[in-house]
Order: C-alpha cells, then sequence, then structure tokens
C-alpha cells in the first residue's frame, strides 16, 4: 500500500509540473520611452531582455515595444501603475508634472556623476526613497534602475549665448529641473520625446534643444539645423533610467524571477555607462571634422550663473516637503562623498 501511495505522488507530482512551471512564467510586456537605435539611451533595454530569457532558462522574457508603439513615452507611468501594461522603461525626470520630486531620481544639475549617483542609490538611502516617492504619491509601481549615462551636452544652439541676455526669449527643448533653471533666465522651455525635436526646430517651433550625449544626439540629427553645441552639461552629470513593474505582478512574481530582473538592471546599469563612456569622442570628431559643428564651452560667468539659478530653483521646489526630504538626503551623502572625492581623485586641470 505504502509503494502504491508513493507511486500515486510520484505521478501527480509529475502531472502538476508543468502546470506549475506554466505558473511560473513571465512575460513583461515593456514599452520604452527611448528608441533601441539611441545607444545608451534605448539599446540597454533590449540587452536586459535577452538576459532575462537567458538567465531564467525561458520562464521570463521581457517583449520590447519601441516609443508610441503600445503606449506614448508619457503615459508609461500611468499605464503601468493601473495595469494597463505591466512594465515600462523610461525616465523618472518625465513625471516633474505629477511628482515634484521625480527629477531628483533622474538628473540633477550640478549633481552627482555617474559613480556617485549609484553609490547613493544602492549603499545610501536611494532606493528607498525612490520606491517610497512613488508609493506616497500613489502609483502601483515596483521601481529598478535600469540603466545610467555620463554627462550630457547642455544644448544646441542656432548662434553662440555669451551673456545671459543671448539667453532672453529663446524658445528650447529642455529636460527635467536645468529646464526651470532656463525658464527664470527667460527662455521659453518645452520637454519633448526624442522624436519629436528634430521637426519641431525644423518648423521653428523650438530654437535651441538638448537631449543627450554627443552620439545620441548624432542619431537625430541636431547638427544638421544647429550648429553650436554647449558643454558641459550643468544639468544632466548623470542620468538614470529606470524599469518600472506593476506591484501586483512585482508581488506575484517569483523570488527567482525578482532576483533575476534586479540583477539584469544592476548589470545594465554598468553596461550603459560604459557604452556611452566609449563612443562619445568619435561623434564630437565627426561634429567638427564633418557637419561643421562648433564645439562651445560655457564661460566660468555663464557656468556660475546657472549654479546660482539653480540654488534659487532648489529651494523654490523644497518648498515640496518630499523634494525637500529627497534632496536633504542627497545632499548629506554628497557631503560626505566629497571629502573621499575631493582626497582620492586628480584635481581636473
Amino acid at each position: 500500500m505504502k509503494k502504491t501511495l508513493t507511486s500515486l505522488a510520484v505521478t501527480a507530482s509529475l502531472l502538476t509540473a508543468p502546470a506549475a512551471m506554466a505558473a511560473d512564467k513571465l512575460l513583461l510586456k515593456t514599452p520604452i520611452a527611448f528608441s533601441t537605435s539611441l545607444p545608451g539611451l534605448g539599446s540597454p533595454i533590449p540587452r536586459v531582455a535577452e538576459q532575462l530569457n537567458l538567465m531564467s532558462g525561458g520562464t521570463l522574457k521581457m517583449k520590447v515595444y519601441e516609443p508610441g508603439k503600445l503606449v506614448p513615452p508619457f503615459e508609461i507611468l500611468g499605464a503601468v501603475s493601473s495595469g494597463k501594461i505591466n512594465s515600462g522603461y523610461t525616465t523618472a525626470g518625465y513625471w516633474a508634472g505629477k511628482i515634484p520630486a521625480a527629477p531628483l531620481f533622474s538628473a540633477v544639475p550640478f549633481g552627482p556623476e555617474a559613480g556617485e549617483y549609484m553609490a547613493w542609490l544602492y549603499y545610501g538611502n536611494g532606493l528607498t526613497l525612490y520606491q517610497e516617492m512613488y508609493d506616497q504619491a500613489g502609483f502601483n509601481v515596483h521601481v529598478l534602475p535600469c540603466a545610467i549615462i555620463a554627462p550630457e551636452t547642455s544644448g544646441w544652439f542656432a548662434n553662440e549665448i555669451n551673456s545671459a541676455d543671448d539667453l532672453k526669449g529663446l524658445k528650447m527643448r529642455f529636460f527635467g529641473m536645468g529646464g526651470k533653471v532656463m525658464q527664470k533666465l527667460g527662455v521659453a522651455t518645452s520637454l519633448l520625446p526624442g522624436g519629436e525635436i528634430f521637426p519641431a526646430l525644423e518648423k521653428g517651433a523650438i530654437d535651441a534643444t538638448e537631449f543627450s550625449m554627443p552620439a545620441i544626439d548624432a542619431r537625430l540629427g541636431f547638427h544638421k539645423l544647429v550648429k553650436f553645441n554647449y558643454f558641459p552639461g550643468w544639468h544632466q552629470q548623470a542620468t538614470v533610467f529606470e524599469l518600472l513593474v506593476n506591484k501586483d505582478v512585482w508581488n506575484g512574481a517569483s523570488d527567482q524571477h525578482k532576483a533575476i530582473i534586479e540583477n539584469a538592471c544592476k548589470a545594465s546599469m554598468t553596461d550603459s555607462f560604459a557604452e556611452g563612456e566609449a563612443i562619445q569622442h568619435d561623434a564630437l570628431i565627426d561634429n567638427v571634422e564633418n557637419n561643421g559643428v562648433t564645439i562651445k564651452q560655457w564661460s566660468p560667468e555663464m557656468l556660475e550663473l546657472f549654479r546660482s539659478t539653480w540654488a534659487e530653483v532648489a529651494v523654490e521646489e523644497s518648498a515640496d516637503p518630499y523634494f525637500k526630504k529627497v534632496l536633504d538626503d542627497m545632499n548629506a551623502f554628497r557631503d560626505g562623498y566629497n571629502l573621499w572625492k575631493t582626497n582620492a581623485f586628480l584635481p581636473r586641470k
């Protein structure tokens, strides 16, 4: 009898195993905010999708949808939260109109560089505050940093900018809190998705733009219309990109799948940073030698103007309690990090 019961149990387990495995499968349908043709910006997420499939043995897959194919870029957060889609790849800076603190988890004017940003996220309070931000705002999402790039250019202009007066009256595409700095300096800013910037420049809807790193901007063709490219990217010394997963889907995932997603995104942070750093010099050379671009450095006076204006914006934005909580925590971490940075790194020439 015992042998019969054992045989029945083995048979039952064999019959139920496929059902259990099927229940453990997860497909993340992931609309993205940036074209996969943009290196370091959109290119990381297909590699994440590939790794999810490989590491899980095919039980965890991601289907990537190019911008606008499933959900418009600026609607990804709401769609993931509502369950319309179960995941999305974007950047928190797009939610500034909904959540004042969101840009702090994307890019901060005169803020942390990539290494420092990751240190705060993973070994400071950054990740905890990041998730708490979405929870407090009522969004049903689980957030994972999933890519990061180094400094961007700070703008493409039709004419040289030598003083604050040259900025006044410009219409410019600008991202994040740097846009509020520019507004204070008399610039009419708008936030456009990448694919809409070139047509806006071409039609005169905007006079100038910033978007990303030189190799990424090159794919969008800004150099064909505006020839003065300014550095450094004071408004985005590093930019973080996020994978949002519907929280019900995340909570229902197996511990194995959660670990695979977390580690694939951590690997993507390294990979995207390395990719971005590797390809910029060729783009800069090509711009100067073949595209007629003039590379300009902001004068010390202009950089100080941007810095002091950002300080005003930071005070104003800190009227929001959660913005202040996050910025205070980031600044406290940066104060400690600066002791290390000042002593350990070679001074810049």
